[in-house]
């Protein structure tokens, strides 16, 4: 890990990472390869399985049928990591592991190769928490399946597995179901330059950060590389902070998840002082209530990209609510989020770029650090201002955008350099527009 950490043990929450010297808000504080990754099934045939890059067409590879490349060059440069792996897939098909199963499979695969050192990580396998011991009877038997699974995918590649683990795994991983938990709690999403779920990963150091609900990093990537980064000035021995769950939500909502996926309760200042829940529920109880009650509906027709039924439902649902509701209120900023969506997917382009300038002065309160998901916001927004040639608004929703992923992205990642580019067309054309 970089030199400017160090690992400590953080009072009330164990294990943890701090600053041995200041650290600047938006300086890289640490850059990580997975120790091993996989791509989610769910956009196993959008995704490439080497460089983590969505493409519209993909080579599929002709034995296991399941992992897909950009080109011969990222197939061949895969086949060292897959080829224990395709012969797991071919046995199983058509039925196909879930994430865990395949990352801890993979995991397998890495430890038992001398060529992957992880002499330089600051947090063990051995020492990653399973967490077992403090699980419901019922997650414990859920994992149990998964366990069952691996030893059933890994059958025909590694056929004496518990002999295989003990020796290339340290002793409290060589359970197929404490791995597995170990896997579960301590993998971190891999995601797109929009955020989208594209894999899960495991990078054993960043283990070590503690969550707060208004964390003092960000974790952002680019391929499978993590990049963490400071959005707040850091000062000498004070703790790095990452948030493991979605932030905007309510204080009663993070715990739970918190709770039942990390087995810890948040005492965060934003939990311990309910910081924003009073302006998340803002408006009229009844009504909130009505939108409430109505979400699941939405996100399951979202899952199923069935944009036209989303946007009538919500074109209904905002009719009844009329302004019972302020736009602050968290389940209309989710709904109209989904508007968003589904208008930007049927070519909707004014009613997406409604919706999107709706959301921009909530997500600016939401998130008073630089973050992410606020960059992204404005990008979108930005892009759909930029094709309906509002080119004076698209240059200032790009440059708001700006001064937040360059703080959460760093200068050279393809999201700024992207950024940069479009400021520069919409210059460009505002110069061309004003000498015609």
């Amino acid at each position: 890990m970089a030199p400017r950490l160090e690992r400590f043990v953080s009072p009330g929450k164990g294990n943890g990472v701090r600053a041995t010297a200041g650290i600047k808000r938006g300086e890289l504080v640490y850059s990580a390869e997975p120790l091993a990754a996989c791509v989610s099934n769910k956009v196993a045939r959008d995704v490439c399985h080497h460089c983590f890059t969505r493409r519209e067409t993909l080579l599929r590879c002709s034995q296991c049928k399941m992992a897909r490349y950009c080109n011969i060059t990222c197939q061949k440069q895969a086949w060292s990591g897959h080829k224990r792996e395709c012969k797991c897939l071919q046995s199983l098909r058509p039925r196909i592991p879930t994430d865990s199963v395949r990352l801890a499979a993979r995991l397998i695969f890495a430890m038992l190769s001398p060529s992957k050192s992880s002499s330089e990580e600051l947090y063990s396998l051995e020492e990653h928490e399973s967490h077992l011991s403090s699980m419901s009877e019922q997650k414990k038997q859920g994992l149990s399946q998964l366990a069952s699974m691996l030893e059933l995918y890994l059958q025909q590649e590694v056929p004496d597995l518990a002999q295989e683990m003990t020796s290339a795994l340290p002793p409290s991983c060589r359970e197929p179901l404490s791995l597995i938990a170990k896997v579960t709690c301590n993998c971190f999403t891999i995601s797109d330059g929009e955020l989208q779920e594209i894999g899960v990963g495991l990078y054993p150091s960043l283990s070590l950060l503690n969550h707060d609900c208004r964390p003092n990093c960000v974790m952002v990537f680019e391929g499978t590389k993590l990049q963490l980064r400071a959005v707040q000035d850091i000062n000498p021995e004070e703790e790095l902070t990452i948030s493991y769950i979605e932030t905007l939500s309510l204080t009663e909502d993070r715990q739970r998840q918190l709770e039942d996926q990390y087995h810890f309760t948040c005492h965060c200042q934003n939990c311990d002082s309910q910081d924003k829940d009073r302006l998340m529920l803002s408006g009229e109880k009844s009504t909130c209530r009505l939108l409430k009650e109505a979400l699941p509906r939405l996100e399951a027709l979202k899952a199923e990209s069935n944009w036209q039924a989303l946007q009538e439902s919500w074109s209904h649902l905002l009719s009844t609510v009329g302004g019972k509701v302020p736009d602050e209120n968290l389940y209309k900023l989710k709904m109209t989020d989904m508007a968003l969506d589904a208008s930007i997917h049927l070519g909707n382009w004014e009613k997406a770029v409604g919706y999107g300038e709706k959301t921009l002065p909530v997500y600016r309160q939401y998130y008073p650090d630089p973050h992410p998901a606020h960059g992204v916001q404005l990008m979108r927004v930005g892009k759909l201002q930029h094709y309906l040639e509002h080119i004076e608004d698209a240059l200032d929703t790009f440059k708001e955008a700006y001064q937040i992923i360059k703080v959460t992205h760093g200068d050279d990642h393809p999201m700024t350099t992207e950024l940069l580019m479009k400021m520069e067309e919409c210059r460009a054309e505002m110069v061309q527009q004003s000498s015609s």
